[in-house]
């Protein structure tokens, strides 16, 4: 009875363990891709959201700017001399700034500029420990 050999089972520690970080890293880096792509999108989504409301207060510029060379009175128009102020959303916190000089048929875009809507103001508090 003591010819009886002992079964010993194969050794596949060390590579199944190998087996293991490999799928756990292409997980890894998986989520990682997908958070990229999905980071990406949103990205892309908002430039383009952002190109279409700006060209659609381009395009309601250029209508206000068509009826004052027409002679007509648009609403939410300063005139100051030969010189005429006036400005269009974008979006919540941009707007469209136009000046134009219109001198009978010719006119002159002085300005055409996007600004904030509200004035930034910087936070200068740096909350430092001072040892107190």
């Amino acid at each position: 009875m003591n010819d009886k050999k002992k079964f010993t089972p194969p050794a596949v520690g060390g590579s199944s363990l190998i087996v293991i970080f490999a799928v756990l890293c292409l997980t890894v880096f998986a989520l990682l891709a997908l958070s990229t792509v999905q980071a990406n999108s949103r990205l892309g989504d908002s430039a383009a959201n952002n190109t279409i409301a700006y060209y659609n207060a381009d395009a309601k510029a250029e209508e206000i700017l068509a009826k004052l060379r027409l002679g007509e009175q648009v609403s939410d128009v300063k005139k100051q001399n030969d010189l005429v102020y006036y400005k269009v959303d974008i979006s919540d916190t941009q707007i469209l700034d136009v000046c134009v000089r219109i001198k009978g048929n010719d006119y002159d875009i002085l300005r055409w500029k996007i600004i904030p809507s509200e004035k930034w103001e910087s936070d200068n508090t740096l909350p430092v420990w001072t040892g107190d």
